[in-house]
């Protein structure tokens, strides 16, 4: 039987907002095994990637990492980091091992061995995949990739199993830094190195991958430590405010999904439906009874996105009762006149009402709404940016001039939280949600980066 291990914590999402220090210092105190953060999401929609940007500031993703990186030097132990950048994109991999690199230089460490693993994916090999008659099979209610969305797809990535991450630390990584990754493999492949069963290893990187959001009260970016030992992990908060409950460790394994009790990873499933919750103490939760289901096939999960167009927006607020009474008569009056413009085809243009279902959209279930007043975000998506200036500006001004039936009163229905038109990011969509056949380590490149540092520090090979 392996010896117990504790893995650490810091947060669910790198840099998305800075890992909270004094928790985190306290888990270093615990002398964790390994150190272990995801920082990525299909969460934050598909801009980011499409166009291959981060969504986080540069100086938060390096205030973590330099945290991450301090402490693992300072035990020994090896820290990974997910999904690199917010998307795992190959810039990701780079820029965070640039950042280590430079750490490691500045701290005046001599020797260092950083794994980089990277999972873009070349659109070419894809589509030879396709002419072979292999399928991209669709996930969550999609058809099979065909190769008109292939075409409409910008960056491509793959997200990957334990296996490279084991791979890598067999080769004695210091520091591994992934593409994109399962949020849970990241915690189970130390694990599953040491030789501790997928029931239990994959099950621990399910109940870690989010830090904190297993204890309650709710915080996001304090850490947590799980100690694993044969088929059991013991959860603990290192905050001094938060407490890893049966219900709370419970409520995270079952959230994210739609049957609360399978996660699905590269290779297989973990099987919750027949996990323990028991309180060792007021503040830690010993689980027990996971169990790791293999898939006939091993498949990798294919993520992309491609640009839709060049975005505005403007931000339109209404106080008149009779208008928020006929907003959907406002909102088709304001389609008519974008229709009369530029016809019917060619942009879009979204209207998210908030203080109605601005957050919902058609799954917001109250529709008789009191509000006082009401919000408008004016969204125009188009080929160039000045159509999309153009459309988002005759959208958003038109609820000013709506001709609404017994309307009282002239012009003034409507404010505007600025006059003028304010470019966005240009809108991508989802093209790729899809699995495909696989060996493990078929769609990921493993590059092991030796450093030797001279003692004077700045210089090394």
């Amino acid at each position: 039987m392996p010896k117990p291990m504790k893995l650490m914590s810091p947060t669910g999402h790198l840099g998305f907002t800075p890992i909270e220090q004094e928790s985190f210092w306290k888990g270093v105190e615990q002398k964790p095994d390994y150190i272990i953060a995801d920082s990525g999401s299909s969460d934050i929609g598909p801009h980011p990637l499409g166009a291959d940007e981060s969504c986080s500031p540069a100086t938060w993703q390096e205030h973590d990492l330099e945290l991450m990186f301090r402490a693992s030097r300072q035990l020994n132990v090896p820290m990974i980091v997910g999904s690199a950048s917010d998307t795992g994109t190959n810039r990701g991999v780079d820029q965070y091992a640039d950042y280590i690199k430079k750490l490691a230089r500045d701290m005046g460490i001599r020797e260092l061995t950083i794994a980089k693993i990277y999972s873009e994916v070349d659109k070419q090999q894809l589509l030879n995949k396709m002419n072979s008659q292999v399928q991209v099979i669709g996930l969550d209610g999609r058809e099979n990739l065909t190769v008109e969305q292939l075409e409409r797809t910008d960056t491509i990535v793959a997200v990957m199993g334990a296996e490279p991450i084991v791979h890598a630390l067999e080769q004695g990584a210091d520091v591994v830094i992934c593409g994109r990754s399962s949020d849970a493999c990241l915690f189970a492949a130390p694990l599953i190195k040491e030789s501790y069963p997928k029931d239990i290893a994959y099950y621990a990187g399910k109940v870690l991958e989010c830090a904190s959001f297993c204890a309650e009260p709710f915080a996001g970016k304090e850490t947590v430590i799980g100690t694993v030992g044969g088929d059991y992990i013991v959860v603990e908060p290192m905050s001094d405010y938060q407490r890893c409950t049966p219900s709370s460790v419970a409520s995270h394994a079952m959230y994210e999904r739609i049957d609360p009790y399978r996660e699905y990873v590269p290779g297989g499933y973990v099987d919750m439906s027949a996990c323990v919750y028991e309180a060792v103490d007021e503040r830690r939760t010993r689980v027990t009874g996971s169990k790791f289901v293999t898939s006939e096939q091993y498949t990798v999960k294919l993520e992309g996105a491609g640009k839709v167009g060049e975005r505005c927006l403007m931000v339109v607020g209404i106080r008149d009762p009779y208008v928020i009474t006929h907003l959907d008569e406002a909102i088709a009056w304001s389609r008519k006149k974008v229709k009369e413009r530029f016809g019917d085809t060619g942009y879009d243009v979204y209207y998210h009402v908030y203080g109605k279902n601005g957050v919902m959209g058609e799954l917001e279930p109250i529709t008789d709404i009191r509000s006082h007043e009401l919000g408008i975000v004016v969204e125009g998506v188009a080929p160039t940016l000045e159509v999309a200036k153009e459309l988002t500006n005759l959208a958003a001004r038109n609820f000013m001039y709506a001709r609404l039936k017994n309307i009282r009163g002239t012009a003034g229905a409507a404010a505007f939280l600025s006059d003028e038109v304010l470019v966005a990011r240009p809108g991508y969509e989802w093209t790729m949600n899809h699995a495909i056949p696989a060996d493990p380590m078929e769609w990921f490149e493993l590059k092991i980066e030796r450093i030797t540092h001279q003692q004077k520090v700045g210089t090394h090979s």
